[in-house]
C-alpha cells in the first residue's frame, strides 16, 4: 500500500503533464498572481533586482513547459517569449528538490541535473536568490506539501540503481 505522500506524488505524475495543455494566458495569470503574492516581501525589499530589466527562461523539460520571467517595478512578469539573457532548465523532480530544499542548489547544478545557459553571472545571482528565499514566506500548507513531495522524490532517487 502506498503511503499518502507517495500516493500524492503518483497522482502528481499523472496530472502535471496536463499543465502543458493549459493555455499560456491562464498559466501566466496564475503564476504571476501567485508568485507576486507569495514573494511580496522580498520583491518590496528588492531581492529580485537581478531580474530587473533582465529576462530568465525557466524550462521544465519533461513537462514541456517554459516561462520567461523578469522583474519590473517590484513585480514579477511572465511572458511566453522574450529576449532572454539566461535559461535554467531541468525536469520537474529537480525543481521540486530545489524548491523543497531536499537537495542543495549547487549539487543540482554541479551534477547538471539543473542547467544554467547564457549569462552565467546572472544565472548564479538567480540561483543565490532562490537559495536565499525563506520558505516561511509560503503558506504553511504549501510548504508542508512541497517538503513531503520533495522527500518522496529524494527517497525514490536514492532507491534507484546507479547506471554505468
Amino acid at each position: 500500500m502506498l503511503k499518502p505522500r507517495a500516493h500524492l506524488l503518483k497522482l502528481g505524475e499523472h496530472l502535471l503533464p496536463l499543465a502543458a495543455r493549459t493555455p499560456f494566458a491562464l498559466q501566466r495569470i496564475a503564476l504571476e498572481r501567485s508568485l507576486n503574492q507569495v514573494f511580496a516581501e522580498p520583491l518590496a525589499d528588492d531581492a529580485f533586482e537581478a531580474l530587473e530589466g533582465n529576462w530568465m527562461r525557466l524550462e521544465v523539460v519533461d513537462l514541456n513547459l517554459a516561462w520567461c520571467l523578469s522583474c519590473e517595478r517590484q513585480k514579477l512578469r511572465i511572458v511566453e517569449q522574450a529576449p532572454i539573457q539566461v535559461t535554467i532548465r531541468g525536469n520537474w523532480r529537480e525543481f521540486l528538490l530545489l524548491a523543497s530544499r531536499q537537495e542543495d542548489p549547487d549539487t543540482l547544478f554541479f551534477r547538471r541535473r539543473l542547467v544554467i545557459e547564457g549569462d552565467t553571472e546572472l544565472g548564479l545571482a538567480i540561483k543565490n536568490l532562490i537559495d536565499s528565499l525563506d520558505p516561511d514566506l509560503l503558506p504553511s500548507w504549501l510548504w508542508k506539501l512541497l517538503q513531503g513531495a520533495g522527500e518522496e522524490v529524494a527517497l525514490a532517487g536514492r532507491a534507484q540503481p546507479v547506471s554505468a
